[in-house]
């Protein structure tokens, strides 16, 4: 495990009802997200968490070295970051940038 500074992003989901179990693996820890992040040296892990009292609201939280790495990474990768996001919009019904966060 990664014990240096961290960058945490979050991201709250809505998602629609009958597609738990797809966005669970799309956006989960060993989903499409994280494989896509993998690609930087700068992202650390993803954790998804959802919530017991909203049904069907989601949080994942993107560990990064730091918010350049993330940055840099989207940047690079905007393509393929902005496909995916276009590929799993059928998934959710509201998608929010919580905010940023350094624990």
């Amino acid at each position: 495990m990664y014990s240096g500074s961290q960058h945490v992003i979050i991201w709250e989901f809505r998602i629609r009802p009958g597609v738990e179990a797809e966005f669970v693996g799309q956006y989960g820890p060993e989903g499409a997200w994280a494989r896509l992040f993998r690609k930087s040296d700068g992202y650390i892990r993803t954790e998804l968490v959802r919530d017991v009292i909203v049904e069907r609201r989601f949080l994942t939280l993107d560990y990064w070295k730091s918010e350049e790495d993330f940055d840099q990474f989207r940047n690079q990768h905007l393509a393929e970051y902005e496909r995916l996001d276009r590929q799993f919009e059928g998934l959710t019904e509201q998608e929010t940038r919580l905010g940023s966060l350094v624990p």
